[in-house]
């Protein structure tokens, strides 16, 4: 008999109840009240993006929702984020730089799709510039796990990146505010005091060690049991568990920026944890997984208090 773990991940119903219970936490956190629209349409699309990000990589072998439920779950758990529209266009963005990237997969001449993905990265960067800091490790993970780096490719990237500020700037130019450019890619290199975490509240700190523990928990079971899934997605969840390690670790040494970075690390935590929910059966991950679920409710419930 399957375990209720197992029932909840492969179930078709499984992410019409998490979306249900995204728009009471919604509704709860002031969807109306705040007319925060905008923003629950972005996490919707974002959510609809994540479906894709799953069903086109083939990323759970079984037929499962774990992917886009966990990072719906853990998005509406953040409260803090939800109420914030730049996290919520770092994420959308990062989404679609990971769904063009993946289909570059072993293709050195994809240009076009090396574009599309840098220039999603490009809009995230309008609004976190910071964001800019990891372009030579996507450049290292292009190579070492994609396989898709090259000079073209290179030029590309750069192409993309740059795309949206070609718009940013006329308009900048039709609004006579030239000095925004100039300050806006300075702050990308301004570095405040390192570990310096005054400026974070409990109940967000709190929230980021939930992801990292999934992060952990999924990531472990991965390294012990890549070897049941294909090549190519041994290579994707290891790209995904070195950006999120370095992600979680750049909102570490600069907590300034620990909105945006937790944004960016849950989207790539949703498909490693999604992964172990999906695919491990034993009595000890019911167990886990319920204490999980228990848990992300809890904090739901703490940061609409705290947030």
């Amino acid at each position: 008999m399957k375990r209720l773990q197992n029932r909840i991940a492969t179930s078709r119903w499984s992410l019409h109840v998490t979306v249900a219970y995204g728009l009471l936490i919604s509704l709860a956190a002031g969807l109306l009240t705040e007319a925060l629209w905008l923003n629950f349409a972005l996490l919707f699309v974002s959510m609809m993006m994540m479906v894709e990000l799953n069903n086109s990589n083939a990323l759970i072998r079984i037929y499962s929702r774990m992917v886009s439920c966990s990072f719906l779950v853990m998005t509406t758990m953040s409260l803090f984020l939800f109420r914030t529209i730049d996290v919520a266009v770092v994420q959308i963005s990062f989404i679609a730089f990971l769904l063009f990237l993946l289909r570059s997969y072993q293709e050195p001449n994809a240009t076009g799709l090396t574009f599309y993905a840098f220039c999603a990265l490009g809009i995230a960067s309008i609004v976190f510039p910071q964001i800019l800091l990891f372009l030579p490790a996507l450049w290292i993970v292009m190579a070492v796990y994609m396989q898709s780096f090259s000079p073209r490719t290179f030029l590309s990237s750069i192409i993309g990146v740059i795309a949206p500020y070609w718009f940013v700037a006329a308009w900048l130019i039709y609004t006579g505010k030239y000095a925004w450019l100039g300050t806006h890619f300075i702050s990308a290199l301004q570095f405040g005091t390192p570990f310096y975490l005054a400026d974070v509240k409990l109940h967000e700190w709190i929230t980021f060690a939930f992801v990292l523990l999934c992060a952990l928990i999924g990531s472990v079971h991965f390294m012990i049991y890549s070897y049941q899934d294909r090549i190519r997605i041994r290579l994707i969840y290891e790209m995904l568990i070195v950006l999120d390690g370095l992600t979680m670790f750049f909102a570490l040494i600069q907590p300034q920026h620990f909105d945006c970075l937790l944004g960016m690390a849950i989207v790539l935590t949703a498909p490693i944890i999604g992964h172990w929910l999906a695919l491990t059966s034993s009595r000890l991950s019911n167990i886990v997984s319920m204490l999980l679920a228990a848990a992300a409710f809890a904090l739901t419930i703490y940061n609409m208090i705290g947030a």
